[in-house]
């Protein structure tokens, strides 16, 4: 009978492969949080193989001995420009990991790529522990697909049970895969930089900009401008506060395919496009109202990035707002899916400025007590333990 390995999990140093289709400069909300995650791992010490999608010409595939990042071909996802997915890489990802084999593969994404690492893993029997980000089967109905979301749906499921975990950011979430058949799993909840996104980044130079005076309310969006965000919503929400404050302002950062019409339908709105970093932190210090209609997200990082930034939300009750918008506190929030309560909402916390900064105010207090740092250590736990898990089965079965 084979002896039983004995795992220190506080010291044990992993080499984990990460594989994702997304990943900065790519703007979205999974590509900046794996990019989080990767650092975390590697500030603890950690070996981390980085698996992604080549974004550019000049963005050259590094040598595999470095161990730090290989990037292959992909293709541009029709309708989204700024998106990729990752062409099938079985023999490459194979070569790899028989060379330069890790203790767990992490599988970020579900698309050709990301499958590809699933059957190479599996055929190495490395530990596969994957993460759920989109809600793809529910974006199928905002491009005349919807007949497709009971398959997407079948194949997502086939997907992640085929690993030794799956991550959610939200107990909500979690529950509602595991009633739809998922199996295996794991909260890991979600941080915020409350150094990077700070109210004391609020640029009364960039307000003027906008031509925003003191005391008007100026409604934020931030996201991608596309079909399956529920940006009709917003126009909707902020006529009726422009009805009763004719001085308000409404400032969307991001882009996406729905720009071009927006522009021409909507001039009077102000529009930013894609920030990052200070610059993005800026644009939501400035503002006082946030606004986030979708109706499609697993989580949503841009709620904890407004919060943490002093903004009052108004959102539906679900996902992120659910978790972190205390109802009268640090925002409104709306039943799911009921748009005119959501309009209500908001307009309700722009009609009345200095109780607007006062739950900005709040907001702010309460993400303070979100470390990010947490996070990675959950995160860091969580892939211990796969590893151990598996590893102690492997050495039973022996």
């Amino acid at each position: 009978m084979a002896t039983q390995p004995h795992f220190d999990s506080l010291h044990r140093r992993l080499c984990i492969g990460i594989v994702t289709e997304t990943y900065p400069p790519e703007i979205n909300g999974v590509a900046l949080t794996i990019a989080r995650w990767v650092e975390g791992l590697r500030q603890r010490g950690h070996a981390v193989q980085l698996i992604r999608v080549r974004q550019s010409g000049n963005d050259q595939p590094l040598p595999v001995d470095t161990l730090e990042t290989l990037s292959l071909p992909g293709f541009h996802i029709p309708g989204y420009p700024q998106l990729q997915g990752g062409w099938p890489a079985t023999k490459v990802l194979s070569t790899l990991w028989r060379q330069h084999r890790p203790d767990l593969i992490h599988i970020v994404t579900e698309g050709p790529l990301g499958y590809s690492a699933l059957r190479a893993a599996r055929c190495l029997a490395i530990p596969v522990s994957t993460s759920f980000h989109t809600h793809f089967q529910n974006y199928s109905r905002h491009y005349h697909l919807g007949v497709l979301a009971t398959p997407i749906m079948a194949y997502l499921r086939h997907f992640h049970n085929q690993g030794v975990q799956t991550l959610v950011p939200t107990l909500e979430l979690a529950r509602q895969l595991q009633a739809s058949g998922f199996l295996r799993t794991q909260v890991l909840a979600r941080g915020v930089d409350t150094r990077l996104f700070s109210p004391e980044r609020r640029d009364p130079a960039l307000r003027a900009q906008w031509d925003a005076a003191p005391n008007a309310p100026v409604a934020l969006y931030v996201g991608r401008l596309a079909a399956e965000k529920n940006l009709e919503l917003v126009i909707a929400a902020f006529q009726a506060i422009q009805r009763a404050q004719p001085t308000a302002r409404l400032v969307l950062v991001g882009d996406g395919p729905l720009m071009p019409r927006w522009r021409a339908r909507h001039p009077e709105f102000i529009y930013c496009g894609m920030k990052q970093g200070e610059e993005l932190a800026t644009h939501y210090a400035s503002a006082d109202l946030f606004l986030f209609p979708s109706l499609t997200e697993t989580f949503g990082n841009v709620t904890l990035e407004a919060l943490a930034s002093g903004l009052a939300v108004a959102a539906f009750d679900y996902a992120a707002a659910r978790a972190h918008v205390e109802p009268g506190y640090s925002g409104l929030l709306a039943p799911f899916g009921d748009a005119q309560a959501f309009i209500t909402a908001a307009t309700a916390l722009a009609e009345d400025f200095p109780a607007l900064r006062h739950m900005g105010q709040a907001a702010r207090r309460a993400m303070r007590q979100l470390d990010s740092e947490h996070v990675y250590d959950r995160l860091e736990t969580l892939f211990l333990n796969a590893v151990t898990r598996e590893t102690h089965v492997r050495f039973s079965a022996e």
